[in-house]
């Protein structure tokens, strides 16, 4: 079982699950997670011969919550891995794991901070190189201009969706879980939500939820959740333009590292992004990507909903390295 650490790791502290030892595998999380949604990975890599290690990203779980939006720009986020890995595995970089936001922050760490990134692999979210303009100008050409919802739009005013989530913890994450999962049917998120449209709003609340999430699961989420709340998770969408700044100076840089992208046939993510050939425009972008995998059949919370596929994938890649 992994034991949990606190690190220092600059302005703050994370809480890391730890298990094992040798080189350092760091697994980081997505929106609305907690490192509880690597339980599947972290014995299997351990057992591989890695410390393996699952950090709660900061505003989650147990790491520190600051409250300002702009704490949880993508410059602060690199700099947590960074420091992450050199408390964890002090003069050595290590093998980042992420998935949804966490896979682009470890993507940018490994742009950012190569000397800190031996290997990096993207679950759900690919890496097609630094954008050429703010996602937040992306959100209001292609949806909010159109009077469309979109929930990054949504997520814009603080306070809004914190009060949704925080109303019914349970409820919240079981209608968002199942909604992008690959267990729900075509159009279970509504296509046809408008601005002014909540998160939650027509998303049917599943009875009995898929087996991929226990109820023992799903009550470590909503503990997590019920003691933190929502404004640091959701403060993340809040930094579009300074994370654009931020990035703007490695445009055309490469990603030089050994890499891997996991995905989910059925992830909307992937739908987002069109039906262009994403595999050779990753290939553009990472110049050792030795693995590009979509998984039949899986949504969005792909090491959860898929994890002996996830983990044959990610070991024998971590082997290989």
């Amino acid at each position: 079982m992994p034991q949990f650490r606190t690190i220092a790791v600059g302005e703050l502290n994370l809480r890391v699950a730890v298990e094992g030892e040798g080189p350092l595998v760091l697994m980081v999380h997505g929106f609305p997670e907690s490192w509880f949604s690597w339980r599947h990975q972290i014995g299997p890599i351990a057992a591989a011969g890695f410390t393996a290690a699952a950090l709660d990203v900061r505003g989650y779980g147990g790491s520190d919550k600051p409250r300002p939006v702009a704490a949880y720009a993508m410059e602060r986020m690199v700099a947590d891995v960074a420091g992450a890995v050199e408390a964890l595995s002090p003069g050595a970089p290590a093998v980042l794991i992420g998935h949804d936001w966490g896979a682009p922050i470890v993507w940018n760490s490994a742009l950012i901070r190569p000397d800190r990134v031996r290997a990096v692999a993207g679950l759900s979210v690919p890496y097609l190189g630094v954008a050429q303009r703010s996602f937040s100008h992306m959100i209001e050409e292609v949806f909010t201009s159109r009077g469309k919802f979109f929930y990054q739009h949504y997520f814009q005013a603080e306070g809004v969706a914190e009060a949704e989530m925080e109303a019914d913890v349970r409820g919240a994450l079981r209608r968002f879980y199942y909604a992008i999962s690959g267990d729900a049917p075509d159009g279970t998120w509504p296509a046809d939500k408008v601005v002014g449209d909540t998160l939650l709003h027509r998303l049917p609340d599943p009875d009995p939820f898929p087996a991929w999430l226990t109820r023992a699961d799903l009550d470590y989420f909503v503990g997590e959740f019920e003691a933190s709340g929502f404004r640091g998770p959701i403060n993340r969408y809040r930094n579009h333009d300074r994370d654009f700044d931020y990035l703007k100076p490695f445009q055309g840089r490469t990603i030089d590292q050994p890499s891997l992208f996991i995905g989910g046939e059925r992830d909307l993510v992937l739908s987002m992004l069109g039906r262009g050939d994403l595999v050779a425009m990753m290939k553009t972008q990472l110049t050792d990507l030795r693995g590009a995998d979509i998984l039949p059949g899986c949504g969005h919370w792909t090491q959860q909903e898929r994890p002996e596929a996830v983990n044959a994938r990610l070991l024998a890649w971590l082997r290989g390295l």
